[in-house]
């Protein structure tokens, strides 16, 4: 037992460099978030196959949270809303008072295609339309579904990180 606790203190810590900083615009109510985001996910009516995605994300794999987003439980205590799917008509009103409970500086990040433009949904009976047709989106995340890389790069210029 010995002999294994000082190879793994020999060795040190093993892991990948982080890839580098995501380009593009970086909103400009996350710079007063200081690097670190409370990160709330809103399903407005999707198939699911983001949320899988998601899931990715923030699993051991990916690990978005060592760049300094991180899922909670309440928009109470969210500085970003993560939404996806299209906006049906039962999820209009929530999702707006979601946004509403949420404190400023708040931030709406839109992932996948049907939360940016319908997708697939478009034109349905259910559907009353994007998230940008509820409430303001700082940040969209393209794909159908998204890829993890994807989702942690839009995450990334939230956090700056």
């Amino acid at each position: 037992m010995l002999s294994l606790w000082r190879k793994i203190r020999r060795t040190g810590r093993v892991a990948e460099p982080a890839p580098p900083r995501p380009g593009g615009d970086r909103p400009e109510a996350a710079a007063e978030l200081g690097g670190s985001v409370q990160v709330r996910h809103v399903d407005a009516g999707s198939c699911n196959g983001c949320e899988v995605e998601i899931a990715s994300a923030f699993g051991p794999v990916y690990d978005v949270e060592r760049y300094g987003a991180r899922l909670v439980a309440s928009p109470r205590h969210a500085d970003a809303l993560l939404v996806t799917g299209p906006v049906t008509r039962n999820m209009a009103e929530p999702l707006r008072r979601t946004y509403e409970a949420t404190p400023a500086p708040r931030l709406v990040v839109a992932v996948g295609d049907c939360a940016r433009n319908c997708g697939a949904f478009a034109g349905a009976y259910g559907v009353a339309g994007a998230v940008s047709d509820v409430v303001p989106v700082d940040v969209e995340i393209p794909g159908c579904p998204p890829r993890p890389e994807a989702i942690v790069e839009g995450l990334r210029k939230l956090t700056g990180r």
